[in-house]
């Protein structure tokens, strides 16, 4: 129980990083995280955990490198191919002999192989950490796509190289020439592993759905289980796993885009389950940092062995040994490819790309994996310091990050919203990306449904595509007041209607119900919607005391409703065609034109036969499931930088009148 309370309080906390990174956008979720973790650890009755190490590096290490393979966009990639060589293999190599030798000469108390060991994993860069400041920082796209290729290849060449010396300090023993034939072996077969095993695993899931077990979820768990079961059989047959993963995942990806057609649903559904997973793993990364760092802060800083001052200026000596090392890479790099630029661009470049090289999750990963003990049975030496020193260097090239570089790049001004879409261009992104999701759901028992409510979403695109002008905040406003006014004139005519004696009771009830609903939906800020749901209170209790049951089941009762309807969408037509405003009729098209459909759809609708119920029953469904898939494209498009946090609240207007739109098809359960 102890267990599952802890696993339950630190999912809670990686939720509230990113609610805090909303409201404090300036500082990175990854430095969230580790603040958090570090006030639960400090706490007198916080979390303590110890670790399995090699468990630590299954359990992260193994999806993580899987999942870089799977989302590595390769064509672009393949283009910078010899900038990412020389980045994840050639700095890596050179991080490593460069930055081991300058640990050992300055901590002496480190062995020569475990200062190895300490540089091979520090020396892979954090693609995930970077991206939290995307959205504040104009990195060039050249330097963004450099990045997440080097975050994919150094990752495995840093976390072998890291292998190696681990292996090298545990036993005592080390040959370069045998050393250099194992890793060659031991490389090959790591990437021959991954390759086999996934194509294995693939040709499984394939006889799967020949035998007809097309169930999603459980291709989607096999898909889940394939780097754990990739990374422990590569290891078990004595060669690199982390490679056998990375391997794996660019092989899934080749697979995923040969796919046929119908497995477009299962793609979306694995989409979705690994961005929660990542989600997870990524954020107990740093959580785990957080915990840890009192813990091990402490035995150093209560170590007589160590100076607490010299302890901390070791962090800031490496952090700028690594920098050193990665600005020179660079920038001799671009200076040898000739590719016209100045010195003063190169150096901007170069200066960059250094900063953008966090370390993140693999580091740590890395660094927790550590053994506790050598093979002659002592601890190993000065494993806390190693602890110590690395979660240092991940919180100072974070800090640095955050800092220095808005300060270089430019934080997100006029030239990156110009890459901002227009609120016009983001509407019909929504509606296409929702399209697109309705087109993912059709099977043979809902196609006529779906095809249906797709073609409403079509017809709205071609009105968005027809109009003229902005949609800012004046014309929002407009259409707010016009289709108030159209409500208005529904509840008069429905009242004409009851005082006349063509209407009343159940039927006339629920209309006035579902307008007052459409009223709430479109109200303006927090007072006005206070006041509009108070008087929509008031209404509903007034039919309450009047003796209004609410409207039975029955198909009489429905069309009933259906007719009322077309008579106050007409009415409310006749107040549109009465506007002279030139600048309003503008903002009132799109209310005419969304009343007009009503009434043809209705209109059509009338005297349709029992069957009509079930489709307009589960057209309802689909409606509803249509609009939580725009909120969903809203906030993907927020997330990839493509909307302002400004625009995106004149586009929850804009969903908010689809919804009211769907009110206003008054055939609810």
């Amino acid at each position: 129980m102890e267990l599952f309370l802890i696993v339950l309080g630190l999912l809670a906390l990686i939720a509230l990083s990113n609610v805090l990174n909303r409201i404090v956008p300036a500082v990175p979720v990854p430095l969230f995280q580790i603040a958090l973790g570090a006030v639960l650890a400090a706490n007198p009755f916080g979390i303590h955990m110890e670790f399995d190490p090699e468990l630590f590096f299954v359990l992260f290490v193994a999806p993580l490198l899987f999942n870089d393979g799977r989302r590595t966009p390769r064509d672009e990639l393949w283009q910078l191919r010899g900038s990412i060589l020389l980045l994840a293999v050639g700095l890596v190599f050179a991080t490593v002999l460069i930055g081991g030798y300058a640990i050992h000469g300055m901590i002496p108390t480190i062995p020569l192989s475990a200062a190895f060991a300490l540089a091979a994993i520090l020396s892979p860069t954090d693609a995930v950490a970077v991206s939290s400041l995307a959205g504040r920082i104009r990195l060039p796209e050249g330097i963004l796509r450099l990045l997440e290729g080097e975050a994919l290849m150094n990752d495995a060449s840093g976390l072998v190289a890291f292998k190696f010396a681990v292996a090298a300090t545990v036993t005592g023993i080390f040959s370069l020439p045998r050393a250099s034939l194992s890793f060659v072996l031991i490389a090959v077969g790591g990437l021959l592993a991954g390759v086999v095993l996934s194509a294995l695993i693939i040709v499984l899931r394939t006889f799967l759905r020949r035998l007809g077990i097309e169930d999603v979820t459980m291709h989607v768990l096999i898909q889940i289980l394939t780097p754990f079961v990739i990374y422990l059989l590569a290891e078990e047959a004595g060669v690199s796993g982390v490679l056998a993963v990375v391997a794996g995942g660019i092989f899934h990806a080749v697979a995923k885009d040969r796919m046929e057609p119908y497995a477009t649903k299962l793609q979306v559904v694995s989409a979705s389950t690994w961005s929660v997973l990542l989600f997870v793993l990524n954020g107990l990364v740093f959580l785990l940092l957080g915990l840890q760092i009192p813990d091990v802060a402490a035995v150093i800083f209560r170590s007589p062995d160590f100076n607490n001052y010299q302890a901390i200026g070791y962090i800031v000596v490496i952090t700028l040994l690594l920098y050193a090392l990665r600005f020179v890479w660079v920038f001799l790099f671009s200076a040898l490819a000739r590719e016209g630029k100045t010195g003063r661009q190169r150096f901007k470049i170069s200066l960059l790309t250094t900063l953008s090289g966090v370390r993140g999750a693999v580091t740590l990963a890395g660094a927790f994996s550590i053994p506790l003990w050598l093979n002659n049975g002592s601890p190993f030496p000065v494993r806390d310091l190693i602890l110590f020193l690395s979660a240092g260097v991940i919180l100072l090239t974070l800090l640095a990050a955050s800092v220095v570089l808005p300060l270089l790049s430019g934080r997100a001004g006029p030239a990156a919203e110009s890459k901002h879409l227009s609120e016009h261009e983001a509407q019909m992104r929504i509606l296409s990306r929702t399209v697109a999701a309705l087109r993912e759901e059709i099977d043979e028992d809902n196609k006529e449904v779906v095809q249906a409510v797709i073609g409403d979403y079509n017809r709205k695109l071609n009105q968005i595509r027809m109009q003229a002008g902005g949609i800012g905040p004046e014309w929002r406003e407009a259409m707010r007041e016009i289709w108030m006014e159209a409500l208005k004139a529904e509840r008069e005519e429905l009242g004409g209607l009851v005082r006349a004696g063509l209407a009343g009771g159940e039927p006339a009830g629920m209309l006035e119900a579902q307008l007052s609903r459409t009223e709430s939906l479109l109200a303006g800020g927090r007072v006005r919607m206070l006041a509009r749901t108070a008087k929509i209170a008031a209404r509903r209790l007034r039919r309450k005391l009047k003796g209004t049951r609410p409207m039975a089941d029955g198909y009489a009762e429905r069309e009933q409703i259906r007719r009322l309807k077309v008579q106050t969408c007409k009415a409310a037509l006749k107040k549109l065609g009465e506007e002279t405003d030139n600048s309003r009729k503008e903002s009132a098209l799109p209310v005419i034109v969304q009343y007009q459909e009503i009434v043809e759809r209705l209109s059509h609708d009338l005297g349709a036969p029992h069957r009509r119920e079930e489709f307009d029953r589960c057209k309802k469904e689909y409606e509803r499931k249509a609009i939580q898939m725009e909120r969903d494209a809203l906030q993907s498009m927020y997330e990839a930088g493509e909307v302002s946090y400004g625009m995106m609240n004149g586009l929850r207007f804009f969903i908010n009148t689809m919804e009211a739109s769907v009110t206003e098809e008054v055939l609810e359960d």
